[in-house]
């Protein structure tokens, strides 16, 4: 107990700085769970705040791309989120059982995951859904509440940013590709958005993706995934 205090302390201490994401995750391990996923949702975007899959490098951030890639849309957690007015939070327990089997498959099954115990915080500006995820028997729910509200002061405390420094080098139409890519849009939304046909803004993310020296929308994902607001190391 004395070690879990200790942590929570230097995660106080560390909010708003730069070591707060490694702090966070040595907490949330803490918490017996076999995973992190942290999403700020909006009415019809995402973005990932913090991803860590304890047992397997890289398998977080994978899933968080997939989920950015249209599946927050089909979210079961996500109307009771929209429900909660700023300052209310809710603990919630959620089996793989009951959920549509293409979801279960990809964010429970084939990761080894059984389950998962979720917060969800309305903050001031921010919903945010801190996702602690089981590979056994639950996790410690209190302990998980308690670190879903110092994720939430953090996100809150580190303001938005305009977008993510790893895009700074791209011109302006190949940034807001990227940044429609990183919201979770499909390229058909980002071309009627930006008022483009898809072959365009295929172009400009292939002309993204090379100025970046990357590949792939999850290499993308994973460029950007410490930027914003400061929540992810």
């Amino acid at each position: 107990m004395t070690e879990a205090f200790r942590q929570i302390g230097a995660c106080l201490d560390a909010i708003g700085q730069p070591g707060f994401p490694l702090r966070l995750l040595e907490l949330a391990e803490r918490t017996g769970a076999r995973q992190v996923m942290v999403f700020e949702l909006g009415p019809e975007s995402a973005r990932c705040l913090l991803s860590r899959n304890y047992a397997r490098q890289g398998l977080g951030e994978a899933l968080a791309g997939d989920y950015l890639d249209g599946w927050h849309l089909r979210d079961p957690l996500r109307p009771a989120l929209r429900r909660l007015q700023p300052g209310q939070r809710r603990l919630v327990r959620v089996t793989a059982e009951g959920m549509e089997d293409a979801y279960r498959d990809l964010f429970f099954t084939r990761p080894g995951l059984s389950g998962k115990t979720s917060v969800l915080l309305a903050g001031q500006r921010l919903r945010l859904v801190v996702n602690l995820y089981e590979a056994g028997g639950p996790v410690d729910a209190a302990l998980a509440e308690l670190v879903g509200q110092l994720i939430l002061m953090q996100a809150e405390a580190a303001g938005e940013a305009p977008y993510p420094p790893a895009l700074s080098a791209l011109s302006e139409r190949e940034r807001a590709v990227c940044l429609g890519i990183l919201a979770g849009q499909k390229t058909e939304a980002i071309a009627g958005g930006m008022g483009l046909s898809p072959e365009t803004v295929i172009t400009y993310r292939r002309r993204a993706y090379h100025k970046l020296g990357i590949a792939s929308r999850g290499a993308l994902f994973a460029l950007c995934r410490g930027d914003g607001m400061g929540v992810v190391g």
